[in-house]
């Protein structure tokens, strides 16, 4: 079983950035997919971004249309942490957001549908008009 430890959410204005981190425990980084999923109040979680290592193809990344040019996903394996670099921050951003992983290689077809099995405690962004 792989521990998560998500950091670095908080209060920022609309247009603010802020660095999301999770620090993997228990696997390393480069055996892992990772993703990061938030869940606003009454809405159903989603996926926001996922990294994965093919072994045919080598790294690739995921983005939900709605957070295609700001949000940036990347992971330091000497640390054992993947990031989640968000700019431009919106109202509709506010959610917790939480860090997933799932042992495995996969190509980027599948990370959009990878079946997270190991997840972090949550941290929440919220992002003020």
């Amino acid at each position: 079983q792989v521990q998560l430890v998500e950091s670095g959410g908080g209060l920022v204005q609309a247009g603010g950035s802020l660095r999301l981190s999770c620090a993997a425990s228990g696997r390393t980084l480069s055996t892992l997919a990772m993703g990061w999923f938030r869940q606003a109040p009454e809405k159903e979680r989603e996926l926001v971004s996922a990294i994965g290592r093919s072994v045919w193809t080598g790294y690739s990344t995921y983005y939900a249309d709605s957070v295609k040019g700001r949000f940036t996903i990347s992971g330091d394996n000497a640390k054992n942490t993947v990031y989640l670099q968000m700019n431009n921050l919106k109202p509709e951003d506010t959610a917790v957001y939480y860090c997933a992983a799932k042992t495995g290689y996969y190509s980027a077809s599948e990370l959009p549908r990878v079946d997270f099995d190991s997840w972090g405690q949550g941290t929440q962004v919220t992002v003020s008009s």
